[in-house]
């Protein structure tokens, strides 16, 4: 990980949006594949920004970084998405300082998710961190942040109930079909896209549904292959995409294609056809619900879904923000202790030099000096008046600015 220090002249921002403001097209327009977020985190490197870390999932894009103002961050998201400022400004959210710690934790603590209590966001943060490291913008005061979410993020899976019973987007699509399908186990599911949201659906359609009559259909056929053999499914090719869409009832996108790949012109069925889009950016074009016989339901949609899952996961909001509290200022006092430090660290080494110049002129002085245990005696002095020092300093009673003043003008340290 980076030591690199940060910018004192510098704030950290949180900018950007989420599903709370944006709807699915907007955060479509904003949202960042792994070159754009690439060449941003390259970008913001040769601008000198002293850390960055970009996360864009289906329900937020975000930046997160220091800046001398939020719009050196905003200006790179907008340069290497398709959104611009305008929309920015109608849609989005800065945090400063505080306020944008204060919102990684929530947000990766499973708080700010579309559906309380999800926790893929962590996976994302992870992989985001390790980009960022890759580029040299995984700063020691980011890196550390991150570090702090994910412990957090921990301690709620361990201590809480937030994440109790099944509730998540590909669950949120099954339970739709369970209840607005009838005798969904007898219909034709095709399911496009088997990444991770395409893989979890796919596992909750063959626990809930008792449907033996699921086909997968991916770009890369040997994924759809992979997850198609653990549950014995039928695979079809790409190619015939058109073909196997006019065969079935409901259809499950969940590719991650920048442009929608179903539109009304490769729609040939006739019977009645529900197409859940669990896609961001929206994969399915809208011009699909001019055709009569097409339901069409977004994963914003789903989101809202609400049961007695959601109500429990309610009811540990209070014990997740006190481990928030607890977290955050444990991450605040480490910032308050590397303020401090370089003064603690200059006046041990002022400490020793007394040190060494009394044992120096103690041992040209006394013939019978016992260098040995002056030093152990001295040297535990030394270490004492350091603590005693730096707990000082930690008292937040205190001002730490000016007793690092007074500490350094009483011992001559330099600045």
């Amino acid at each position: 990980m980076s030591k690199k220090q940060v910018n004192i002249h510098h704030s950290f921002y949180c900018i950007g949006l989420s599903y709370e403001k944006a709807n699915a097209e907007i955060r479509g327009r904003f949202s960042l594949d792994q070159g754009s977020k690439e060449k941003l985190l390259k970008e913001a490197k040769a601008n000198v920004i002293d850390g960055a870390l970009a996360i864009s999932t289906c329900n937020r894009t975000e930046i997160y970084g220091f800046a001398e103002h939020p719009f050196q961050l905003i200006k790179l998201l907008c340069k290497y998405s398709k959104g611009t400022v305008e929309e920015f400004e109608e849609f989005a959210d800065i945090y400063k300082n505080n306020d944008a710690v204060n919102h990684m934790f929530r947000v990766g603590t499973g708080l700010e998710s579309q559906i309380l209590g999800d926790f893929e966001i962590i996976g994302q943060l992870k992989k985001s961190a390790a980009l960022s490291e890759k580029y040299h913008l995984l700063n020691t005061y980011l890196g550390r942040l991150v570090d702090n979410v994910i412990r957090a993020s921990k301690l709620v899976k361990t201590e809480t109930e937030i994440s109790s019973g099944a509730t998540s987007v590909s669950f949120a699509s099954v339970q739709y079909m369970l209840n607005n399908v009838k005798n969904i186990s007898d219909k034709n599911i095709l399911l496009f896209g088997t990444g991770k949201i395409g893989r979890n659906t796919c596992d909750n359609l063959v626990k809930h549904t008792q449907n033996k009559q699921i086909t997968l259909i991916n770009r890369t056929k040997d994924k759809a292959e992979k997850i198609a053999g653990k549950f014995d499914l039928t695979v079809a090719d790409y190619n015939n995409l058109q073909n196997e869409i006019s065969k079935t009832n409901v259809l499950i996108v969940a590719t991650g294609a920048q442009l929608p790949t179903i539109t009304k012109e490769i729609i040939a069925a006739k019977q009645e056809l529900l197409i859940l889009d669990l896609s961001i950016p929206i994969n399915v074009s809208v011009d699909v619900m001019e055709l009569e016989n097409v339901n069409l339901v977004h994963l914003d949609d789903l989101s809202k879904i609400t049961d007695n899952t959601l109500k429990k996961r309610q009811e540990q909001i209070p014990l997740v923000e006190a481990i928030i509290e607890r977290e955050m200022r444990k991450f605040i006092v480490w910032l308050e202790t590397r303020k401090f430090a370089p003064t603690i660290k200059a006046l041990k080494q002022r400490l020793k030099e007394i040190q060494s110049e009394e044992i120096d002129y103690q041992r040209k002085n006394r013939t019978d000096f016992n260098e040995e245990q002056a030093l152990l005696l001295s040297e535990r002095i030394v270490q004492k008046i350091t603590k005693q020092f730096a707990n000082h300093l930690k008292d937040n009673s205190t001002s730490s600015e000016e007793s690092m003043a007074f500490i350094s003008k009483v011992f001559q340290l330099e600045n």
